[in-house]
């Protein structure tokens, strides 16, 4: 007993420096970021994959038919025209030689018919007195039949003369027509984006398979919508009338509502690795898109389904295999949760969680793994 007196002060001085010890020794806890586990908006999003762009209901990039000098230039770039104004005329002096003279001819053919015709007449007239004559007994039957052998010969050079003006009416259309191969009308009303040419050059149109810039570039910029290449493994879930938020670069203060308006039925392959399907979207509100250029980069995200009061949690806390961190007094505890919809910002919780509960963010930080002692840092909600 008198030695376990002894040692006892000794016993007491060595715990109290190993607890010191281990009290000085111990891993802090690691600072991590939690979450609070609460009730919200969260939907079913799909994104773009590349950058869409602003298009226009109606373009049109024309080029004349064939070839030749600019001799009329009515446009500069960013006129607004009207339906069927002419914006460019090529040289056609030799066309309208041709056309002087095809209008003579139609002219001449004309009046070979009224000649022809009224010969036709009288002759037709002589037949018929002729044929009272011959019934009186005052001519022969050969002379009546001399007469009306003339009048059918007659009517018939009056046929021939009426299908020659048709045959000069045809001329006289078929060079208005290649007068016309010649000119640029605008088919429907825009604005004048591209003029490629200047008065007196040559214009030529594009060869087969040899793509050249157009001879003039026509907008109509009063209606505008997106097309967006989206991937093709999300196609199947794409409908029109699907609701959308668009973005621009130009203005990324302002999200506009648009629909889905239509999905192509081909798949576009730009490289082996991106294959996508083009998405048309309308805007809601049309007059919102106006002023926008055409070109303009734009991102979409189609709303595939909605939850308006759903148990959430940010994506961004999910771990591999559905799990998550859950903060228990100041420890780390991994749980396993079954998710329902999910975006890039927010995971609808069907199980494993209760509001208010605490889930950690903050994944990327050293020594944040399960059973980790844990102080907390800041609290989202």
């Amino acid at each position: 007993m008198k030695i376990l007196r002894r040692l006892l002060p000794l016993i007491l001085i060595v715990s109290l420096v190993a607890a010191a010890g281990w009290w000085l020794t111990r891993p802090k806890p690691v600072a991590v970021v939690v979450h609070e586990v609460g009730r919200g908006l969260v939907e079913a999003t799909l994104s773009n994959t590349r950058a869409g762009e602003i298009e226009a209901c109606q373009r049109s990039k024309m080029a004349t038919i064939v070839g030749g000098r600019i001799d009329y230039l009515g446009v500069k770039e960013g006129d607004r025209v009207e339906a069927g104004q002419v914006l460019m005329r090529l040289w056609h002096g030799d066309l309208e030689a041709r056309l002087t003279v095809a209008r003579a001819q139609l002219a001449t053919a004309r009046q070979r018919v009224r000649e022809a015709c009224t010969v036709a007449d009288n002759a037709e007239r002589e037949a018929a007195r002729q044929a009272q004559l011959v019934k009186r007994g005052f001519v022969s039957a050969s002379a009546e039949e001399r007469a009306r052998t003339e009048a059918h010969a007659r009517r018939a050079a009056c046929d021939t003369a009426r299908a020659d003006v048709l045959t000069a009416q045809a001329q006289v259309d078929a060079t208005e027509i290649d007068r016309q191969r010649l000119v640029l009308v605008a088919p429907f009303a825009g604005t004048v984006a591209l003029i490629t040419g200047e008065l007196g050059e040559i214009s030529i149109p594009s060869p087969p398979g040899v793509p050249t810039p157009p001879a003039i570039d026509l907008i109509d910029d009063t209606c505008l919508y997106v097309k967006a290449p989206m991937d093709e493994i999300d196609a199947p879930r794409i409908r029109p009338g699907q609701p959308v938020r668009i973005t621009l670069e130009a203005m990324p203060a302002t999200v506009f509502e648009g629909r889905v308006k239509r999905i192509a039925p081909y798949i576009t392959a730009v490289e082996k690795q991106a294959r996508t399907v083009e998405v048309d979207i309308d805007f809601v509100r049309p007059d919102e898109a106006r002023g926008m250029l055409v070109g303009y980069s734009a991102d979409v995200e189609i709303v595939l389904d909605t939850r308006a009061d759903a148990l959430r949690i940010p994506t961004a806390a999910l771990r591999e295999g559905q799990r998550v961190l859950v903060e228990t007094n100041g420890r780390l505890v991994e749980r396993e949760v079954r998710t329902g919809l999910s975006n890039w910002e927010h995971t609808e919780i069907v199980d494993g969680l209760n509001a208010g509960e605490r889930i950690v963010t903050s994944l990327e930080r050293a020594g944040v793994v399960a059973g980790a002692r844990v102080s907390v840092e800041s609290t989202a909600r």
